[in-house]
């Protein structure tokens, strides 16, 4: 028999569709020597390994098909929910780039997030939706790119992609981190549609932290 991993998809729309997937395993049921191994065998864009709560803590491991990472958005949102869902309400996740607040509201599940935490991504404005829609991934070989434009500058929607090969990643469908980074260097709160159609939530705090939330929900377990 193999380990099960649980999946949801994190920053749908209203209805429950579009989102990122996510692989959720417990961390006491795969060595951490596996870990990296799992998430390529899984294929999501990230895969978290999660430690039951302490007192509303809990540890959390994330990783891309190639990477382990510090911080990520979409990641720390969905395992905050996961928790949530086995009785295991937290109002922090320790990851490696640090303490990450958790809170619930109004069906959106929120956390607290720093720019300089995020990974390294490329910010490319272009002038429509369209032309954000017409990229290709194999036309990105590198780095982490994102691209975007204003949908509506006056309520801050804007529309975007993000391209990661640099993080084994050919294109990814919500990226809460750049959703992070880009609040912060706009300095405002965004409403952002990225990929097919999945939607992210962001407010800026001029402290320096971000607010990101979004809605998530259940998709059907794996065996690795």
């Amino acid at each position: 028999m193999g380990t099960q991993v649980d999946v949801v998809r994190v920053f749908t729309d209203a209805a429950g569709q579009f989102g990122n997937e996510l692989g959720v395993a417990r961390a006491s049921e795969i060595a951490e020597n596996a870990r990296q191994h799992t998430a390529e065998q899984l294929g999501f864009s990230e895969t978290v390994f999660v430690a039951d709560a302490v007192d509303g803590v809990a540890r959390v491991r994330i990783y891309t098909p190639t990477i382990e990472l510090p911080f990520a958005g979409h990641p720390t949102v969905g395992t905050a929910w996961w928790l949530a869902e086995q009785g295991q309400v937290v109002h922090t996740l320790e990851v490696p780039a640090g303490p990450v607040a958790a809170q619930f509201t109004d069906g959106l599940t929120w956390v607290r997030a720093r720019a300089e935490w995020a990974p390294r991504f490329t910010f490319a404005e272009v002038g429509a939706a369209e032309e954000v829609l017409a990229l290709r991934s194999e036309d990105y070989s590198e780095g982490q790119h994102y691209v975007w434009c204003w949908v509506d500058e006056s309520r801050g929607e804007i529309r975007s992609r993000m391209f990661a090969p640099g993080l084994g990643i050919a294109e990814d469908q919500a990226t809460g981190a750049a959703a992070v980074a880009i609040t912060a260097l706009l300095r405002r709160g965004l409403k952002i549609t990225q990929g097919t159609g999945s939607q992210l939530f962001t407010e800026w705090d001029s402290d320096g932290w971000v607010r990101l939330g979004g809605r998530v929900v259940p998709a059907a377990p794996v065996e690795v």
